[in-house]
């Protein structure tokens, strides 16, 4: 079977929600949210998240099994721009090739909306994940952030991937 990446609907919520919740217990400090705010998120608005046609939100399947997601929408600060969130791939799926696929879909997915360039953030301790979007054309940016409070010891600093 190998790596496939999966556009979800919103018949896939369900799918969704059980990744997200999978890589929040997993990697508690590398997301904005945590388990405890998403895993109380009433069941629409995770339907609402997936029917907004200006988002995208790609589950990487690895032999069958979903073993990653990522989101790619319109950046938070810089709405002229994409912004790539959210991304995880499972412990027992890293080093497969199955995170380089996501982080290429969503460069697929920006080029065909219409965006330049991609923003994200990525935690300083991160180093793996520093070199893989360092191989999709990530470069750091100069900008930092914290995360709000009780998790302001947690550090990141700005990528762009630029799609021209």
């Amino acid at each position: 079977m190998g790596i496939q990446v999966v556009t979800a609907t919103v018949d896939d919520w369900q799918r969704v929600r059980a990744v997200r919740l999978r890589a929040l217990a997993d990697a508690p400090d590398a997301f904005w949210t945590t388990l405890e705010q998403d895993t109380s998120r009433p069941d629409q608005l995770w339907r609402d998240h997936l029917e907004l046609t200006t988002h995208v939100t790609l589950l990487g399947v690895l032999d069958g099994v979903e073993e990653g997601m990522v989101w790619g929408m319109p950046h938070h600060a810089n709405r002229g721009e994409a912004g790539l969130y959210g991304m995880w791939v499972a412990p027992e799926a890293r080093g497969t090739g199955l995170a380089k696929a996501l982080v290429e879909a969503v460069i697929v997915w920006a080029r065909r909306s219409g965006y330049g360039v991609i923003r994200l953030d990525v935690n300083d301790d991160n180093v793996a994940a520093q070199r893989l979007y360092a191989q999709c054309g990530a470069v750091p940016t100069g900008r930092r952030d914290t995360f709000p409070p009780p998790r302001e010891h947690i550090q990141e600093h700005e990528l762009l991937i630029d799609l021209s």
